[in-house]
């Protein structure tokens, strides 16, 4: 197995630990990212994630907090594998690109920082051209529940102007808004979801938010930059003093990946919030200002209805559950691989003593 494929199982195996982990968090991160509240209005106390938290287990059971999973399981595999694997495959080939200029005497053998943006933006383009139909699937089901209680409010809201324009009241207002309050979202699986977003788009529909989810490349581009030149520095801080012990431990590994996630985080939420927007439903009420019809549709009436914090929406949760899932990611990817090389050296010794 090369490394590049070692590296590729053992990010789809440690991607699929911290989002079964940290899922419950995802699930409640989107809501909030996908939750329009103009300008003059104050948010509602479910915001606060424990409550919302609380609030889903109470209404939906501990199954809303994991709606989605099956697919989104599906698309961290394939996306942590898909990008773990060209990563290397890049990184490889950019470390042989710095050893042949060290050899022509222009530079000193190692990748720079520009080298491992441009290594982390090339596989996290070719990982969101792959799967990011999956994810919009996921962002679908994880906000069904919420668009759906959203439509109904609408319902309620346009049955009431009715009401007062109307001789409609009494008994008859009464038993309509008793019916609309009984009803209860409809089960919402991965094949339904496909239909939906087939028969609202097309087929192109499973590539939404696919611009500000190509821009956002830039996100695992700048946590590696940030984890390998740490790691790089910590190693060579080591050798030089002589330790001896330049194999990073898994606490180390996990503080590290905390650190780099949480720079990446906080620099790229806009661009995520903007994503999720355009791949969650878009009929939610009968406002025009909750429809999006692109990117920069989006961008406009974010920064018209909502303000500036409406691009922050969630970011507290999303710090949490992202920093969390990145630290437990590197360490069990680090782990695999470590139990990996132990095993291929136990092998190579194995086959040697035996030509022997």
């Amino acid at each position: 197995m090369s490394n590049a494929v070692a590296n590729g199982v053992a990010g789809a195996g440690g991607g699929i630990i911290a989002q079964i982990i940290t899922y419950p968090l995802q699930t409640v991160n989107t809501r909030q990212q996908t939750e329009r509240i103009t300008k003059n209005k104050r948010p509602p106390s479910s915001a606060h994630t424990l409550v919302q938290i609380l609030q889903v287990i109470k209404t939906e059971g501990w199954g809303g907090l994991y709606s989605g999973l099956k697919p989104s399981l599906l698309g961290t595999a394939a996306s942590q594998g898909v990008y773990y694997y060209f990563y290397q495959v890049f990184k490889n080939k950019a470390e042989v690109i710095a050893a042949v200029r060290k050899i022509k005497g222009s530079g000193d053998g190692t990748v720079g920082m520009f080298s491992w943006l441009l290594v982390a933006a090339l596989a996290g383009s070719l990982n969101v051209l792959l799967t990011n139909p999956i994810w919009v699937l996921v962002t679908r089901m994880q906000t069904h529940t919420q668009a759906q209680r959203k439509i109904l409010e609408g319902k309620r809201e346009a049955l009431l102007a009715d009401a007062s324009e109307s001789s409609l009241g009494g008994s008859n207002l009464e038993d309509k808004l008793a019916e609309l309050d009984s009803m209860k979202p409809q089960p919402y699986g991965t094949l339904h979801a496909v239909c939906e977003v087939y028969s609202e788009a097309g087929i192109t529909g499973f590539w939404k938010g696919i611009i500000p989810t190509l821009i956002m490349v830039c996100n695992p581009s700048i946590q590696f930059m940030i984890y390998e030149s740490s790691l790089k520095h910590l190693r060579a801080n080591r050798s030089s003093n002589k330790q001896g012990l330049q194999n990073v431990s898994a606490l180390e590994v996990f503080l590290l990946g905390a650190l780099a996630k949480l720079g990446a985080t906080v620099s790229t939420y806009p661009l995520l919030v903007v994503k999720s927007r355009l791949q969650a439903k878009q009929e939610i009420g009968g406002n025009v200002s909750l429809r999006y019809s692109g990117t920069l549709d989006a961008i406009i009436k974010m920064m018209r209805y909502e303000g500036l914090a409406g691009f922050y929406k969630g970011m507290s949760t999303k710090i949490v559950q992202s920093v969390f899932a990145a630290s437990v990611l590197f360490m069990v990817k680090e782990e695999i691989l470590k139990a990996y090389m132990g095993l291929a050296d136990k092998r190579r010794k194995v086959i040697s003593n035996m030509i022997k």
